[in-house]
């Protein structure tokens, strides 16, 4: 099975934002990364070598494969030439972000209602023992 990775590199205002694309077979999964200020080439290469294993990509999304064929050279060039002037990231990975958010955050609200939860009933348990030693006396 062939994995494709891709890292596009994009301004989102204010800072610079990296979306790296995991493609294996018909299943695409996506992690962004913030850089903050602009990031030069070799501050790219260097953050891919070090970091690379500890990215949280998404679930993986099915999608659809283009059917291979052999492309003219000069035209792959200008594919390539036009892909690397795109500014931002193709729609599927924004879909794919979008669902990572979205799991994210059901589970962040899943854990603080699951806190609030422990946190009442330590005040319940803290109001009986109260009650407790007011009918006791002193």
């Amino acid at each position: 099975m062939n994995t494709e990775i891709k890292l596009t590199v994009f301004f989102q205002d204010p800072f610079w934002v990296g979306v790296f694309e995991k493609s294996e077979g018909d299943k695409l999964s996506v992690a962004r990364v913030v850089f903050g200020s602009e990031p030069k080439d070799y501050e790219v290469y260097e953050y891919i070598l070090r970091n690379y294993t500890a990215l949280k990509f998404s679930i993986s999304l099915q999608v659809e494969k283009e059917i291979a064929r052999v492309i003219n050279p000069k035209r792959l060039q200008r594919k390539l030439k036009k892909e690397i002037q795109e500014k931002g990231i193709g729609t599927k990975a924004q879909e794919v972000i979008k669902l990572q958010y979205e799991t994210q955050k059901e589970e962040r609200r899943h854990r603080r209602k699951e806190y609030r939860k422990e946190i009442e009933e330590e005040r319940f348990i803290k109001k009986q023992e109260k009650k407790k030693q007011k009918k006791k006396g002193h």
